[in-house]
């Protein structure tokens, strides 16, 4: 059954987020860019990583939970390399402040790498990627939380790696190439979105706590909790776990905030990098490779005739050139929850497009 959706102004709901952080205390110069990248999200199509997250950064600001003011307290310094303690300030902030960073010492140095302990919640990783790209520069970023265990070890029972998304930003004279792909088979926020529905996933994404495959989100919510399966499911998820090791490896190994130092509440590790193409083969050479190489995907006669070969980040652009002339969409529990926070901090809902 389709969900009802309401459409919104993309202007309109960043000011509704931009007014709801300030209003829960966030501060007035971070405000703007953390509604930014989650509105970024919504017209991408990542809707589990959009405005459905606002509600709960509300709540964080509320306990304390996600810090309201304050600069990362920068650990190591040199002029390709950095490391951040984050200090549980907002991701969407800490990530655009460090790509902003990033793309003036790559234009310096060829490269820059910065890894950050103990950010915040990041959002949806595509939605950093287009800005880097657009000024010639390639981008990725990994994360993952130190607290979460939710993706069990390929051929295991127990849940034990997050689901370590992956992300990778190339320009290209056919247009940017946006690569965003958890190391498991689905994220937390399909989950419990399923569980919420009375849904089952159309695959077997899941495992029991016996470690059996499972379409059913409830598999997650029992005593002991089953897991998402690592990308590759049942028959190559050694794939998934052995990708979800590499993230655990940058975000947690590089900047010392691991499991083994037993972290609390909710945060992540990040590990984030600048290549400038001209310190290598050129960014013209790169990006007429990248032409060449989408041409030739595009034009692979597809299996399906009614669905075209596409390429990583066709689709996300594609939905962003469309909401921001049509609208964005959000569905009706996401815009429920958005009134709820509306009517507790006195702000107006964001006007419906007519």
């Amino acid at each position: 059954m389709m969900e009802k959706t309401s459409l919104h102004d993309a202007a309109g709901l960043r000011d509704f987020a931009t007014s709801a952080l300030c209003a829960a205390g966030l501060a007035s110069s971070m405000a703007p860019t953390v509604a930014e990248v989650l509105v970024e999200g919504d017209l991408m199509g990542h809707d589990t990583h959009g405005l459905a997250l606002l509600p709960a950064y509300l709540s964080a600001l509320e306990n304390g939970g996600m810090a309201r003011s304050g600069q990362p307290e920068v650990l190591r310094d040199c002029p390709a390399a950095m490391l951040w303690d984050g200090c549980f300030l907002p991701g969407p902030w800490l990530l655009t402040e460090g790509f902003r960073q990033g793309v003036k010492r790559a234009h310096e140095n060829g490269t820059f790498t910065l890894a950050i302990a103990r950010s915040h919640h990041t959002a949806s990783l595509v939605a950093y990627l287009r800005p880097v790209v657009e000024q010639g520069m390639v981008a990725m970023i990994t994360v993952s939380d130190p607290t979460e265990a939710c993706v069990l070890p390929f051929g295991g029972t127990a849940p034990l790696l997050s689901t370590n998304p992956l992300a990778w930003g190339f320009p290209g004279t056919e247009g940017a190439i946006l690569v965003d792909v958890s190391t498991s088979t689905t994220t937390n926020g399909m989950v419990r979105r399923l569980s919420e529905e009375n849904r089952l996933f159309g695959e077997e994404w899941l495992a029991d706590n016996a470690g059996h495959a499972s379409r059913d989100p409830a598999v997650r919510f029992t005593d002991p909790p089953g897991s998402i399966l690592p990308l590759g499911g049942m028959a190559s998820g050694h794939k998934g776990t052995g990708l979800g090791i590499v993230v655990e490896a940058l975000t947690h190994g590089l900047s010392g905030n691991g499991r083994h130092t037993g972290p609390q509440g909710w945060q992540a590790n990040v590990f984030l990098q600048v290549f400038d193409p001209e310190i290598f083969g050129g960014r013209s050479a790169l990006e007429t490779e990248l032409g060449h190489l989408a041409r030739n995907i595009r034009a692979n006669k597809p299996a399906d005739p009614g669905r075209a070969v596409r390429l990583p980040g066709d689709r996300a652009l594609n939905n962003r050139a469309r909401r921001l002339s049509q609208g964005v969409p959000l569905i009706a529990p996401i815009y429920q929850k958005l009134e709820e926070w509306a009517v507790k901090l006195k702000i107006d809902m964001p006007v419906l497009v007519s």
